[in-house]
């Protein structure tokens, strides 16, 4: 089946299948559905998809990026939790571009309960992802895929300004921080509100990351390190001292890890580079609780992040919240 825009969705496809479906986009639950057939094919160039690309797609909706990143990828594999949209989304590939049925593959499931996927290992993410969820969705994918070497994500712009941040902005935080673990991050673009059925009331902001050969040389965890950037931006306006005295166990034990990591004590975590964070985790000094307890496994970021539930990420809430805000 194809229309005016090849195999694409418009906006008149758009409606007429969340018609279909009995889908009505709500502003109570921020549903924003693409419409627009050039902006997905803009969000596939961005992201530099390839022939030999192995896609996985977060919170695919209706369809309309999954059938743009179908026209080009070897592979897609698209992760939605609604049962409705899950349930009709092969039903539009195989409509749509019926010689790429064999290359696409579901998982309905919340993406942040995902740790493995069907076919190919994954090479890229590309997704339009929901803005209350898109930090923890982004870095569990991150952290459960290694292979994913290029991530493109469409995300409310102060999101987006927020993950590309660099030391010593206003903005930098948790998001730029742990982002930067994984990635070389940086603005790809912007969206405007246009595009989305229902228009949204904010703007929305492309990011692009590569992921690095290897992360920040440390012999502390992930884990351990991001147990510092959650303490130090937990109390932004304090001095690193002041702010990770409950992490370190206490004011003076705080002083010694930073003073060992050659992180000034009167210095704040905005001013810091991902590796300062992983020096400071380097040296820190167990605590008697701690040394009573077996250590913490490396793996998943112990954030209150990772515990948020995925929506279906091609309608977009209005607005973060404050846990991927911070």
């Amino acid at each position: 089946m194809t229309t005016e825009y090849g195999p694409l969705l418009g906006p008149a496809d758009i409606r007429d299948l969340a018609a279909t479906l009995g889908v009505r986009p709500t502003k109570q639950r921020g549903q924003n559905f693409v419409i627009d057939a050039n902006t997905v094919r803009r969000i596939v160039r961005t992201a530099e998809v390839g022939p030999d690309d192995v896609v996985v797609e977060v919170g695919p909706g209706l369809g309309s990026l999954t059938l743009a990143l179908l026209e080009t990828a070897a592979h897609v594999t698209a992760v939605e939790i609604d049962d409705v949209l899950a349930g009709a989304l092969p039903a539009t590939v195989e409509a749509r571009l019926p010689a790429r049925k064999a290359a696409f593959d579901l998982v309905h499931s919340d993406a942040m309960l995902v740790t493995e996927l069907p076919g190919p290992a994954p090479t890229a993410l590309v997704a339009n992802l929901p803005y209350n969820v898109a930090v923890p969705v982004l870095l569990h994918m991150l952290a459960a895929f290694p292979t994913i070497e290029r991530t493109l994500v469409m995300v409310q712009a102060e999101v987006a300004d927020r993950l590309a941040a660099a030391p010593g902005s206003k903005v930098y935080g948790v998001p730029s921080v742990k982002a930067n673990w994984y990635a070389e991050v940086k603005r790809a673009g912007a969206i405007g509100r246009n595009v989305f059925w229902p228009a949204p009331n904010v703007d929305s902001g492309l990011v692009s990351l590569v992921r690095r050969a290897e992360p920040p040389r440390t012999t502390a965890s992930r884990r351990e390190v991001f147990a510092v950037v959650d303490a130090a931006f937990a109390q932004r306006r304090k001095t690193l001292r002041a702010a990770l005295a409950g992490w370190a166990g206490s004011a003076a034990a705080a002083e010694a890890a930073l003073v060992a990591a050659g992180v000034s004590p009167q210095a704040r975590g905005e001013a810091l580079t991902v590796e300062e964070f992983a020096r400071i985790a380097e040296n820190k000094q167990p605590t008697a609780t701690e040394n009573k307890q077996p250590a913490a496994e490396s793996g998943q970021p112990a954030t209150a992040e990772s515990k948020q539930p995925v929506t279906a990420q091609s309608r977009q809430p209005a607005a973060d919240t404050e846990e991927s805000a911070k």
